[in-house]
């Protein structure tokens, strides 16, 4: 059985469900197989349909989130991905502690059995000698156990009898990877088949050889079009199950269930009374003997009928769209960076590739610039007449926006009061890590952005670096990391670095940055260039509470500041972390991390969906709720 949903991605959860019989799931040959009936916690789960439906608890603690080996409620694991089953054991795609893990079925013993906690790499190797770099499918022919190692972007084998692990396939096995992030993965015994939702296609890989072939879909080319093998495209598939005849795809980019017969490459869209889909398809699951798949999306399960596409929905949560209007009745598209001028919330839609603008006071929400429905671009001009494409970060003076345009580039601006939108620096199109004035600058996919009143400050993401802006001259200047060089390292200027820096925000003094890749949080002496690691620890992720480098984060997006507090955009963890600058003392404020959901309450009763953007006025803090597609209010 492959992964069971996409919510397991953020939390510590195993799911085992109900033992379907032969074909029944993702794995082929002798194993065993299941269906899956997503369920939330950090446990392995056992829920047999064919008995009362009643859930046990076979492994993990739901309360802690971390890495242990042990017996039942003894061990721990780290927001697990996978599951697949040879009748006796489990076997687990740790996916956030880099290790497989397995679960004696019988006596819910956990063991580790390749890959080394918190430990990113590639190496093969026997147990704890082999690396992972976040592995997120795993299947099984009951002697070997073959893992999409996705930001490896290879297929890994494991001998489960030794816990030697090789590469089947990867860029340097093959010479050159076809793989790109793969993530869902199954077997029939002799060939293994891959969702490799990078490059939106369908993967065949003979075991015998490591001979990668194209089953499905074109490479790069994303929609929803059915036909045979490379005629056929595919957007974003994330997860994949075989009956022994057929497969069966979550397309997650479109929301839909692809069917594709093994034998010719035939593939068609199965499902067509899916009815609502509740932030995206996730996890998927087949009955073979009954004729039902089992599919998940962000807050509900459906059965679906092979034989006809008719499905069941159980609902709840919100849809993507632009439309203007007031609270739900307006709409978003995966929004990002989000700014306030105390009246107003300025929200980066960069799915709509927009800029929104929200009266606090009533939730009206109105297009202030640029246009929806796929009208990216990068054309100045007032209000509709402007372009974007992909805004991310957004930072505001009070007058003016500062719009960080990512796919362009550039640093656009945007006069408040007529929707003006012209560009400050940079120049469209051209990825580069100049310094110069206005269009003379370059940079490399930034994300973040603030203001200090007299300089923007930027974290161009993709050069790891800082860079600073003067706001009256477009003047561009790097203030801190090494341009291309990852690292963790603290220091002055360009002694330090950083990891794909995201959020970054300001006190005035000091800058705050959200150094995404490294789990950590950075401060900046704006008059020096003196940076110091403020919070979490460089390459250890997870979700702990604490004091400084005792503290854990898991790939934090954006940060903001209130002058003595930071707060967090805890991104993958679901969460939203709250730093008191003084003391480096973090705390969880809202949401709880693993679980991904909509619902309001206070503290851990309320839940997100990959936060992104977030400011504050001094008296609430506004949350972009990128996945739920909504912008929230935490007072």
């Amino acid at each position: 059985m492959e992964r069971l949903q996409r919510t397991a991605l953020m939390g510590a959860t195993v799911f085992l469900t109900v033992v379907l019989g032969a074909c029944g799931g993702g794995g082929g040959g002798n194993s065993t197989s299941s269906a899956a009936i997503p369920l939330m916690g950090g446990t392995v789960q056992v829920n047999p349909l064919s008995l009362t439906g009643s859930d046990t608890t076979l492994a993990g603690d739901p309360a802690h989130v971390g890495f242990s080996d042990g017996i039942g409620s003894a061990a721990n694991f780290n927001q697990p991905y996978a599951v697949a089953t040879d009748g006796t054991n489990l076997y687990v795609a740790d996916w956030a502690n880099q290790t497989i893990r397995k679960v004696d079925i019988a006596t819910g013993a956990v063991t580790t059995l390749a890959g080394q906690p918190g430990v990113v790499g590639s190496a093969d190797g026997i147990g704890s000698a082999a690396r992972f770099n976040y592995p997120a499918g795993i299947t099984t022919d009951g002697t070997n156990l073959y893992v999409a190692d996705s930001y490896n972007a290879a297929v890994r084998k494991i001998v489960i009898a030794t816990g030697a692990v090789s590469t089947l396939a990867s860029w340097t096995v093959t010479g050159g990877s076809p793989f790109n992030n793969p993530q869902g993965i199954t077997t029939d015994g002799t060939d293994l088949y891959v969702a490799d939702t990078g490059n939106d296609t369908i993967l065949k890989v003979v075991i015998a050889t490591g001979q990668v072939t194209t089953l499905a879909g074109q490479a790069g080319v994303a929609s929803s079009a059915d036909g045979t093998g490379t005629a056929a495209n595919f957007n974003h598939p994330k997860e994949i199950v075989i009956d022994g005849t057929n497969l069966y795809v979550v397309d997650s980019g479109d929301s839909k269930i692809r069917e594709i017969v093994i034998s010719s490459g035939v593939v068609t869209t199965l499902s067509t009374t899916m009815g609502t889909i509740f932030g995206g398809l996730y996890g998927i699951a087949v009955d073979a003997g009954n004729g039902y798949l089992y599919v998940s999306d962000a807050y509900s399960v459906r059965r679906i009928d092979i034989s006809n596409g008719n499905g069941t929905v159980l609902a709840g949560g919100t849809s993507a769209g632009s439309a203007d209007g007031t609270g739900t009745a307006a709409s978003f598209h995966n929004p990002y960076g989000m700014t306030t001028d105390g009246t107003n919330l300025y929200v980066a839609d960069t799915g709509n590739d927009t800029i929104r603008q929200v009266v606090i006071g009533t939730a009206a929400v109105t297009t202030l610039a640029g246009q929806a429905g796929g009208s990216s671009g990068s054309a100045d001009g007032t209000a509709t007449a402007a372009s974007f494409y992909q805004p991310v970060g957004i930072t505001t003076d009070g007058n003016n926006l500062y719009v960080v345009d990512s796919r362009n580039c550039t640093i656009r601006k945007i006069v408040i009061a007529t929707g003006a939108v012209t560009t400050l620096a940079g120049q469209t199109g051209v990825w580069g890590a100049t310094d110069g004035a206005g269009s003379a600058a370059s940079f490399g996919y930034p994300q973040g952005i603030t203001a200090d009143g007299s300089d923007l400050y930027v974290a161009d993401t993709y050069n790891d670096t800082i860079r600073k802006i003067v706001i009256a001259t477009g003047a561009v200047t790097t203030l801190a990391g090494q341009v291309g060089v990852h690292g963790s390292a603290d220091g002055i200027g360009t002694a330090a670095s950083f990891y794909q820096p995201y959020g970054i925000t300001t006190d005035g003094t000091n800058l705050y940055v959200a150094d995404r890749n490294n789990n950590t949080i950075r401060t900046i002496v704006i008059a020096t260039g003196a940076v110091t690691t403020l919070a979490g620890q460089a390459g250890v992720s997870g979700s702990t509470d604490g004091s400084g480098s005792a503290a854990r984060f898991m790939a934090p997006g954006d940060i903001t500041c209130d002058g003595t507090n930071l707060y967090v955009a805890d991104t993958v963890n679901d969460t939203i972390r709250k730093i008191v600058i003084g003391t480096d003392a973090v705390t969880t404020l809202i949401g709880k991390a693993g679980y991904d959901g909509s619902a309001e309450g206070s503290g851990a009763q309320a839940l997100l969906d990959r936060p992104a953007g977030l400011t504050t006025d001094g008296h609430s803090l506004y949350v972009v709720d990128s996945l739920n597609n909504a912008v929230r209010e935490v007072q």
